[in-house]
């Protein structure tokens, strides 16, 4: 125990001083660099109008020579384009999917600089993953401070179970406010058990000895990749989604005599034409496809990405506090679970697994078993941690990248790298979501040196303001109630969502018909996602229904289910703006459907649910299947939509659309026959009571109806005793 306590001390010290004075090494410059930055930002004006995807494909099919074309349209992709144009650099960017379609639209959410990152830093005397923690925070704060709207502090929990541990925690999350300076989000902060229960109830509170408060960072990752790509837009860059590189051009170098890249042959994947866009610098950032573009350079590279699975999954808002997150950095295989709120719903993970890279990336059951079975022991005993409650889970392919500037291609780069091929392709690989403005910086140096690229000025990205940024306000949603007629949870979902952007959005909605509210047709009742933002999504960029209903709305990563009912208005909105043909309208439905089975885990909740074994007690049995009859009048064997109408309309519920009746029905028709067999329900409810599933409509129809018929029965019983009681006896 002494030894132990010795260890502690020493560490503690360690880590406290350490902070300290690499911290005052380092700050005084940063100050100095910012000043310069902000006032070099002043001097850029960005463009007023954002210009519709076909003048941006014309453009790219001009024939005029780019300064950079930038191939990757995620985070650093559009990191680098905005970078690029604000240096005054004639800019160009294509994606082969959509913006934020891979791993830029599946992390965490968080903006973090790595907690562990600097306990691991500073124990092991380690300045390249000092300054890697000391860049991230960096641009922690460079993030919030220019995308208000979509990003938040976000207070994170660190429950401690041993006395011990306490006072090694609180040193070390002070030195990661410490390393942060005057770029800090919130100071850290001690909770004694009782305080740690009042502010995270579910918590489980046995054992529990106290708990460590510090902030980190949030944002809603796909809409801010898209905002930084239409930023980059604004201001003149030419960005494209759905254009895929072919194949990368060369020419010969006279002053060297070596082939270098002179552009790339490209295919539009909506109107399938081809052409070639010409550049005097390509910039790889394709994140996991990273090794596909350095082919296509040169055939005979090495291969440096080593791609890893990162699964999340979606819960209930009730199983987290809306203002508080958790870091489990205990769990059974020795990587940290983080349990965080989002967009009113919960989002639970991550795993690291060993992956292929793929462009349909798909959640495994066994992934989502571990996340759950991770959650549980940290959560009381009335949390019940049910596999029904998984509204949707989704993974993201993590690009960790070994570094071809070093001759050991064997270690995995902590941060990310920076490479030039003979032939000038510049490749940036690796990194994380939080440092992608830095990403960006380091790759346009790297560009400009290489390819003897003359911009206009240095980097002045650094609290640029984004997409949204410049003219909103925490208040400004109360504008959009008062002004425009909008359901308040609407207006506060567009404020965020949209920024000083909002209001252009709201233009676009239709009228309700209602006294209250004016405008704002919701697309799901659950959801505050309305018809504008549909056709404003389309302004966006998106040409598909997954780019809709996946990165302009987040709705397919909150609910698949609910993603599934509001697809088909989704689809008919852009199928009038965009002029699809009704064969074009089914191929996007039947390709969206796909992608919410596969990628977005409906397909992983359904298959479970019909393996689970029946596991009914003998009177349960009796107790459903008397249910089931109960709505099979007929006694066919089966329930049909209309069984289901007439007992939903028995109860009073008289306004239940078509589309709905359908969807109670899909639900539980497993072998998708259009009709209720017994066997299906009795499946429901053995999934229902094994957690499987969370709940059922049809399940609670039945049940209604049998209380009704019961209600029957006892009135018509006590009509006929209390007729007997007044009736005068025979004489």
């Amino acid at each position: 125990m002494a030894s132990r306590f010795r260890k502690f001390g020493v560490t503690a010290a360690g880590i406290a001083i350490g902070a300290a004075l690499s911290t005052y090494a380092l700050q005084a410059k940063d100050g100095a660099q910012y000043q310069v930055q902000m006032e070099e930002m002043q001097r850029v004006r960005r463009k007023r109008t954002l210009p519709p995807r076909s003048e941006q494909i014309r453009a790219l099919q001009s024939g005029e020579e780019y300064d950079v074309l930038i191939i990757g349209g995620g985070a650093t992709g559009a990191g680098c384009a905005l970078d690029s144009v604000t240096r005054g650099l004639k800019t160009a960017l294509v994606e082969a999917d959509d913006f934020a379609s891979g791993t830029s639209s599946r992390s965490t959410k968080l903006i973090h600089g790595g907690v562990r990152y600097l306990q691991k830093a500073i124990l092991g005397l380690d300045i390249e993953q000092y300054r890697m923690v000391k860049e991230a925070l960096h641009e922690r704060a460079s993030m919030l401070r220019s995308a208000p709207h979509l990003t938040r502090p976000l207070p994170i929990m660190l429950p401690v179970y041993t006395w011990w541990q306490i006072p090694y925690f609180w040193v070390g999350i002070k030195a990661y406010d410490f390393v942060a300076g005057d770029r800090n989000v919130k100071s850290s902060y001690y909770l004694s058990r009782d305080d740690a229960l009042e502010l995270f109830p579910m918590l489980r509170g046995d054992k529990l000895r106290g708990a460590i408060v510090y902030y980190d960072g949030q944002q809603d990752d796909a809409r801010m990749n898209l905002a930084i790509a239409l930023t980059a837009a604004r201001h003149g860059a030419s960005i494209t989604n759905h254009v895929e590189v072919l194949e990368l051009l060369k020419k010969r170098d006279g002053a060297t005599g070596k082939d270098v890249l002179c552009g790339a042959k490209v295919r539009d994947n909506i109107s399938k034409k081809e052409w070639t866009i010409k550049a005097k610098c390509i910039i790889n950032a394709t994140g996991p496809f990273t090794d596909g573009i350095r082919k296509m350079d040169n055939p005979t590279v090495k291969e440096i990405c080593c791609p890893s699975s990162g699964v999340h999954i979606v819960l209930p808002g009730y199983y987290s506090p809306q203002q508080m997150g958790l870091l489990d950095p205990d769990t059974s295989d020795g990587r940290v679970i983080f349990f965080l709120p989002w967009l009113n719903g919960t989002i639970a993970g991550t795993t690291d697994s060993p992956c292929d890279v793929t462009r349909t990336p798909t959640p495994t059951e066994d992934e989502i078993q571990f996340i759950l079975s991770e959650i549980k022991n940290y959560l009381n005993k009335d949390v019940d941690v049910r596999r029904g409650d998984v509204l949707s889970a989704w993974s993201g392919i993590r690009p960790l990248v070994s570094d071809p500037n070093k001759g050991d291609t064997q270690s995995l780069a902590r941060n990310h790298i920076v490479h030039v091929s003979d032939s000038k392709l510049v490749t940036i690989a690796g990194g994380k979501w939080t440092t992608y403005r830095a990403m960006a910086e380091h790759t346009l140096d790297a560009a400009i040196k290489a390819c003897g690229l003359k911009p206009e000025r240095g980097c002045v990205t650094d609290g640029l303001w984004i997409e949204g940024a410049q003219g909103w306000t925490p208040t400004m949603y109360i504008r959009l109630v008062q002004d425009l007629g909008l359901e308040v949870e609407v207006a506060k979902h567009l404020a965020i969502s949209y920024g000083d952007r909002a209001f252009a959005v709201a233009k676009l909605a239709t009228l309700t018909g209602k006294r209250w509210p004016i405008i704002g047709k919701k697309l799901h009742p659950e959801f505050p996602y309305i018809d504008a933002e549909v056709r404003y999504g389309i302004r966006e960029y998106a040409c598909t229904c997954v780019d809709m209903i996946s990165r302009r709305l987040r709705l397919s990563f909150l609910n698949v289910q609910a993603a599934l009912e509001a697809l088909p208005q989704i689809a008919d909105i852009m199928a009038e703006e965009l002029k699809w043909s009704k064969d074009e309208k089914e191929r996007q439905l039947k390709s969206c459907e796909h992608f919410l089975q596969t990628q977005m885990g409906h397909q992983a909740n359904r298959t479970l649910k019909e393996k689970v074994p029946i596991n009914l007690s003998k009177d349960e049995v009796a107790m459903y299947v008397k249910r089931f009859e109960t709505i099979d009048k007929e006694k066919k064997g089966y329930v049909s939509i209309t069984d289901i109408k007439r007992a939903m309309k028995s109860f009073g519920d008289a306004e239940v659309s078509g589309e709905e009746l359908h969807d109670i029905l899909k639900e539980i028709d497993t072998n998708m026959n259009g009709q209720v067999e017994l066997d299906e329900y009795l499946q429901m409810m053995s999934a229902i009571k094994s957690g499987t599933v969370s709940h059922s409509i049809f399940a609670a129809v039945a049940e209604q109806e049998e209380i009704r018929k019961e209600q029957e029965r006892l009135k018509k019983q006590i009509t006929v005793d209390r007729s007997g009681a007044f009736t005068s006896p025979r004489k």
